[in-house]
């Protein structure tokens, strides 16, 4: 897991760090700390969110087993099997 915020002390220096790691293909999966929500990088309610709130995971099992749910926008089919899982 990696912290936005910790990729550089100003916006540039972090969207340059980033694409360097989104590049090497090291980041799949970003999500919202405060949440706990996890989801793809281009997902519209992660582009809303704050750089302090944001977190980048190198898979979905990493956001997993950090105790993160799918977001209910750009992971359905995940979302609905978590909210089953949930229920029982």
């Amino acid at each position: 897991m990696i912290r936005h915020t910790s990729l550089g002390d100003m916006a540039f220096k972090r969207s340059r760090n980033l694409k360097i790691l989104l590049d090497k293909k090291e980041l799949t999966f970003a999500g919202n700390a405060n949440l706990k929500i996890y989801g793809i990088l281009n997902c519209s309610s992660g582009k809303r969110m704050k750089p302090e709130n944001r977190i980048f995971f190198s898979s979905e099992t990493e956001a997993i087993e950090m105790g993160y749910r799918p977001c209910g926008r750009c992971l359905v089919f995940a979302y609905k099997n978590w909210l089953q899982l949930k229920k029982c």
